[in-house]
């Protein structure tokens, strides 16, 4: 594990509950961080410098009270890591009320997150944010359509938001999980994990990576080291989309 010194700052994680977000957290609190986590569900584990709110991203009214109700200002980094799958779906497969749910959950839930977060952050010329995307945000068939479209406009909006905001010292990039094992995949092993299998065998590397692989990720874009890193999409997919 990539080890930094983070006393001192505040990072602030969605979707910490669990998968990568759960990973990350452990990391930054082993890293002497202060670790704010927004999650529906409850946090497995307590920690003197962890503090959880339960907001469902789904709910933007639920966001917007959290916005208003807590004091952003004191963070330095903000991991947006929460995100759900959309079953794999074609367009035709699904309708309009699920793909505006998954559009919420993962594009405008991280919009409005980041409009709260931002205006700080320029205002002190100090900041770290880094996307969780996909392989989805590149190619299509990581995903479904809503999913594919939602990643596609999120690194859209991080490519844009660390153009305009790199003068302000704002350090922006996203990372692509491909195959990563984690609770959100838990039906891919389920039975005789035939789909789990299937995954790993089309995966160049022939198997799956770990959440802490994707924290470790993480630890080096949010360190002095990668400072000269911007805008860019850390790939982290085995070699899925280099077939």
């Amino acid at each position: 594990m990539i080890s930094q010194d983070y006393t001192g700052q505040t990072v602030f994680i969605t979707g910490g509950a669990s998968g990568i977000g759960l990973a990350q957290v452990k990391t930054y609190l082993e890293m002497g961080a202060t670790v704010w986590v927004l999650d529906q569900q409850a946090v497995p584990l307590e920690h003197p410098r962890l503090t959880a709110y339960k907001v469902d991203l789904a709910d933007a009214d639920a966001i917007t009270n959290f916005i208003e109700q807590t004091d952003l200002s004191k963070i330095d980094v903000f991991l947006s890591t929460a995100g759900i799958l959309d079953a794999y779906q074609p367009a035709l497969a699904t309708d309009y009320p699920t793909i505006q749910h998954v559009m919420q959950v993962d594009l405008m839930a991280v919009v409005q997150l980041t409009l709260a977060i931002l205006p700080n952050m320029v205002q002190c010329q100090h900041g770290t944010i880094v996307y969780m995307a996909s392989i989805a945000s590149q190619v299509a068939g990581g995903g479904g359509a809503a999913y594919t479209m939602a990643k596609h406009g999120l690194l859209g909006w991080m490519k844009q938001l660390a153009l305009d905001y790199a003068p302000s010292q704002i350090h922006i990039n996203a990372i692509a999980p491909g195959a990563i094992k984690t609770p959100m995949n838990q039906a891919d092993f389920e039975g005789d994990g035939a789909m789990g299998k299937s995954v790993a065998e089309q995966t160049p590397v022939k198997r799956w990576a770990s959440a802490q692989e994707v924290a470790d990720a993480t630890v080096y874009l949010t360190s002095p080291e990668a400072r000269y890193v911007q805008g860019q999409l850390l790939v982290i997919d085995g070699g899925w989309t280099i077939q």
